[in-house]
């Protein structure tokens, strides 16, 4: 029994990709289909960093087509990912060497947003992307003591500063440009807004897929001049089960799409404590909240993390979760939430003007 190209189309068209939960076919990532006698080579391009399940689908794909044509010969299946910029708000210029910006917000502080994005885009890292991270707390920089990354940025050109790096990912933060780690920025306003701007567009950031922007906490002057001027793909909203957190990040989700970004989803942090004595797990925020609230908005819930006393230990100690234990359940769980986070910015349509009110004028 002979088959072609078509019967292998259709054959994919059945089968669904776990992180996109659209068939590969219609996701369009299976490419160079090649048929030689009975035997069967394709490539599966996602659109999305994926390196710990590239051999998971390329068993899947080809497990399903030994299935379906049983007359195949040798079935070579290769995985890789290939991540492209996605539309931006309308009228704000891009930054040189950054494909797409995601913003990591959060209605109030205290929920463990910081320690959620440095998490983030070191599992996005993991994943195979070129990751980047930008500080944009300017009052309270923590990501440097994070990252385990010390010393002032240097600059090669006498224009662009350029990033410090560790575990593989880019960073930027105002802590790299003061001396000394206890030095408060006594500033107004205009400045700190000033100053996130110069962080942003004068570093010499080299060819990311992603900038992870980790916000300070609320909807004051960095959220609105990151809205106004900082080209962000989408943003993820941080949050914990407890009713007075919900209630501020309700308030940030609103400003974002007030401003016309688009927001990604939402990350429920202190989902549940996990006792370092026993491993009783249990909901002492409360449950549901972030699932709830996404529901009401009609966003994607990306899933919980836990409350456990490992994640502040490795981060206060310079070594986040992802590469402290790259291995652990909760290491998968940010990479499984990563993955979700860079499938719905692939998925983003390139043109975001139907975000912004339509001004019709109609003669009476």
């Amino acid at each position: 029994m002979s088959f072609n190209d078509t019967d292998v189309q259709n054959a994919l068209k059945n089968l669904i990709d776990p992180n996109t939960r659209r068939d590969f076919v219609s996701g369009k990532s299976v490419k160079n289909v090649r048929i030689s006698g009975n035997d069967v080579s394709l490539d599966i391009l996602l659109g999305y960093p994926a390196k710990s399940v590239w051999e998971e689908i390329r068993a899947q794909v080809t497990a399903h087509l030994e299935s379906v044509l049983p007359d195949a010969g040798s079935i070579n299946v290769t995985v890789s990912s290939r991540v492209v910029p996605h539309a931006v708000q309308r009228g704000v210029k891009l930054v040189d060497g950054v494909k797409n910006i995601i913003a990591v917000a959060s209605g109030k502080g205290g929920v463990g947003k910081s320690t959620t994005a440095v998490n983030l885009a070191l599992a996005l890292a993991a994943e195979g992307a070129r990751v980047g991270l930008l500080d944009a707390d300017i009052y309270g920089p923590s990501q440097p003591t994070m990252l385990g990354i010390s010393g002032q940025t240097k600059s090669r050109d006498g224009q662009l500063m350029e990033p410090m790096t560790n575990y593989g990912i880019q960073s930027m933060s105002i802590a790299y440009t003061i001396p000394g780690d206890d030095a408060p920025m006594i500033w107004r306003g205009p400045m700190v807004t000033q100053a996130l701007d110069q962080l942003l567009r004068q570093t010499h950031w080299d060819d990311l897929d992603y900038l992870v922007v980790d916000l300070p906490p609320g909807t004051g002057d960095i959220q609105l001049t990151l809205a106004q001027k900082v080209p962000v793909t989408g943003a993820v909203i941080v949050t914990t089960p407890q009713d007075i957190a919900l209630m501020d990040a309700r308030k940030g989700l609103k400003m974002f799409e007030k401003v016309g970004v688009k927001i990604i989803g939402i990350v429920e942090n202190m989902s549940t404590h996990i006792c370092s004595q026993c491993g009783h797990e249990e909901h002492i925020f409360g449950a549901g909240g972030g699932e709830k609230m996404c529901a009401d908005y009609s966003v994607e819930f990306f899933g919980g993390l836990p409350l456990d006393i490992r994640i502040r230990e490795q981060a206060d100690a310079g070594r986040p979760t992802v590469v402290a234990d790259p291995d652990g359940s909760i290491a998968r769980a940010y990479k499984q939430i990563a993955r979700r986070i860079a499938v719905k910015v692939a998925e983003m349509a390139q043109d975001h003007s139907a975000a912004f009110p339509k001004i019709v004028v109609q003669n009476t």
